[in-house]
């Protein structure tokens, strides 16, 4: 690992990974303008289904949590030369879901059940094309909040392996949390037999665009430290900027997550440096 800038650096204040397990559908339904998805009548479409879908996925008793995301903007990012040399498609996705099963261990029968096959074949329908992954938790801050529409991330990390990408996210993630005050964040790694086009898939939120995208803009570090990094180390980011469309965490049904407990932990330890 080739650490840049070792002044700034500040490893990610995080909590013990959590045993459950993921599937992530990502489509790419329609264009983009620069950092802008173009309004699309397929995208239109789809959303509108898949509340339904994503209910009839949450009954499912190995499931804890669905949601279903919109593409907001694509902040500056990250490797595209070094995507297009490994023949590694671009992350364009404008529609997101997000299933949590209770374990890794049901990744395989959520993935196989009626409903996820239905949801899957509908994205899938709308979509030119459709990127699909069943992974666990490799680290986080603490658990993402999907209960209210904050501004959600998915940032689809490239690289030779697995584990130099995890390294450099550590501090990437400790400039995040110190820099725009990230409260959470859930870092996704493939399980065994997954496609490995994006070794590592992290999830974050911010509760107001405000306390993340001037310091994406204009904070002259975010260049010189993060994307400086992932540059020095081979590793293409690719972050989206997502809202909320649906999620069962929204409904009074929804089970409690015990959230507070990981946010005061996470919350714990020494001040965060002085900030530039």
């Amino acid at each position: 690992m080739k650490l840049l800038r070792q002044d700034m650096a500040v490893v990610a204040d995080l909590t013990a990974p959590t045993a459950r397990g993921y599937l992530v559908l990502a489509a790419e339904t329609g264009a983009w303008a620069g950092p802008l998805p173009v309004p699309s009548g397929r995208r239109r479409r789809l959303t509108r289904q898949l509340g339904a879908l994503c209910e009839q996925l949450r009954r499912n008793e190995d499931v804890t949590e669905v949601t279903a995301f919109r593409a907001a903007l694509r902040p500056p990012g990250e490797g595209t030369a070094l995507l297009h040399r490994a023949g590694v498609r671009p992350a364009r996705y404008d529609v997101v879901v997000l299933v949590e099963t209770r374990n890794v261990d049901a990744v395989e029968a959520v993935r196989t059940s009626r409903p996820y096959r239905d949801l899957a074949d509908t994205m899938s329908r709308h979509a030119r094309h459709l990127y699909r992954l069943a992974a666990a938790n490799a680290a986080r801050i603490a658990d993402v909040d999907h209960t209210y529409d904050r501004w959600f991330l998915f940032n689809y990390f490239h690289g030779d392996d697995t584990e130099g990408v995890y390294r450099i996210w550590e501090y990437t993630a400790g400039w995040f949390q110190h820099r725009t005050d990230l409260p959470d964040s859930t870092l996704l790694r493939p399980l065994d037999g997954e496609p490995a086009d994006y070794r590592l898939v992290n999830h974050a939120s911010w509760p107001a665009v405000r306390t993340f995208l001037p310091s994406l803009l204009f904070r002259p570090s975010f260049r010189s430290f993060v994307l400086a990094n992932f540059r020095a180390n081979g590793i293409a980011a690719q972050p989206i900027i997502y809202r909320r469309v649906w999620s069962s965490a929204s409904s009074p049904s929804a089970p409690p997550r015990g959230r507070s407990a990981a946010r005061r932990t996470a919350s714990a330890g020494s001040a965060p440096p002085a900030r530039r």
